[in-house]
């Protein structure tokens, strides 16, 4: 839906928000747009009118004169102005749902009427983790394609937070990701498994843990390279998780790089910079697992890739056929080797990723 839609919603949902007096309900209100809806709704979501400027790709000013209006015409304040954000008042509080739930209908008639589109083309919209739009998504949108010729792919490559503020405001209709990786992910979609991808310990190809007790026995310089520690982190609660099994497996390690992606990670333990966390998937390129590394399996729950979908999608084309091939991709793929767990890492870990 863009942002220009002039269509309207009043009546029922401008008189449960009207907080005026008789005389003011008997007058001709204005009319609540969609458009001031889904900046309420991203207002709300981003918590500063700049986040929700740039969620929209709208100019602020604009973004705060339509938001003035829709207060006016609901007769009351929605949002409380502090110095860095905004919260929602009671009116507020009320509203939200309200507006999630005719964004969300109006989102679901456009796509339930694209199945009518009479051979005009049909956009699949989905964001996903890195990993999974490499490795596991290519094969399922060529099943796809081969059933639905016309149909076309918007994808964005995206952190699980961001997934699911698309998926909740509509803009994508299919999230992967994985499903421990973000609390509430489950919370008013369908989840559908779609791979168990194993968290593995990285090392540089001629660090060789196979067999050692203790850590101790390891020479000088590979007892070197094994408490050196790149650590990809991608929030606050996983990077404590990651910095927790540091701490417990390895007490005597110190940090040499933080990074913000896998690839990044991995290119630096491969030139034997240290070791890394990383989910197996993320070692794959094109179905060809990474050279100059070593995969050792570890102590921790797998991550469980999901696709996450608005029930309606579940069996509606072509979105129900995507979700099949991803399931069968998904089923298909042949993970990297992945060697024992070095005994002296053969313990419980304190915390999953």
């Amino acid at each position: 839906m863009s942002d220009t839609d002039d269509r309207t919603f009043s009546g029922e949902l401008g008189q449960l928000l009207d907080r005026g007096d008789a005389r003011s309900s008997r007058r001709r209100r204005a009319e609540i747009t969609l458009h001031q809806l889904r900046i309420f709704w991203a207002v709300a979501h981003s918590e500063t009118l700049t986040r929700a400027a740039k969620h929209l790709g709208l100019a602020q000013p604009s973004l705060s004169q339509q938001l003035a209006k829709l207060e006016a015409t609901a007769g009351t304040r929605l949002f409380r102005r502090h110095a860095t954000e905004m919260t929602l008042t009671e009116a507020g509080t009320f509203l939200l749902p309200k507006a999630e739930q005719i964004l969300r209908n109006m989102q679901d008639l456009e796509d339930g009427l694209a199945q009518y589109s009479g051979g005009q083309r049909v956009t699949i919209r989905l964001a996903g983790i890195n990993s999974v739009l490499r490795v596991v998504l290519p094969g399922a949108i060529n099943a796809v394609q081969a059933k639905f010729p016309d149909a076309d792919f918007d994808i964005q490559e995206s952190a699980p937070g961001d997934i699911l503020e698309m998926l909740y405001s509509r803009r994508v209709n299919i999230g992967l990701l994985a499903a421990n990786s973000v609390a509430e992910a489950g919370v008013g979609f369908l989840q559908v498994p779609v791979i168990e991808d194993p968290y593995v310990l990285v090392v540089p190809e001629r660090l060789d843990l196979d067999g050692i007790a203790d850590a101790a026995d390891l020479p000088a310089d590979a007892a070197a390279i094994l408490n050196r520690s790149i650590q990809f982190i991608f929030g606050t609660q996983h990077a404590k998780r990651v910095a927790d099994w540091y701490d417990h497996m390895l007490p005597e390690h110190r940090v040499v790089a933080q990074c913000r992606s896998f690839e990044v990670a991995l290119g630096l333990v491969r030139a034997g910079s240290g070791i890394c966390l990383a989910p197996a998937l993320s070692t794959l390129s094109g179905g060809t697992s990474l050279d100059g590394v070593r995969l050792y399996r570890i102590n921790a729950e797998a991550r469980r890739i999901v696709a996450l979908v608005a029930s309606q999608y579940r069996r509606q084309e072509p979105y129900e056929s995507l979700i099949n091939a991803l399931q069968a991709a998904g089923a298909s793929l042949a993970l990297p080797a992945i060697r024992p767990t070095p005994p002296f890492l053969d313990r419980p870990s304190l915390s999953d990723f």
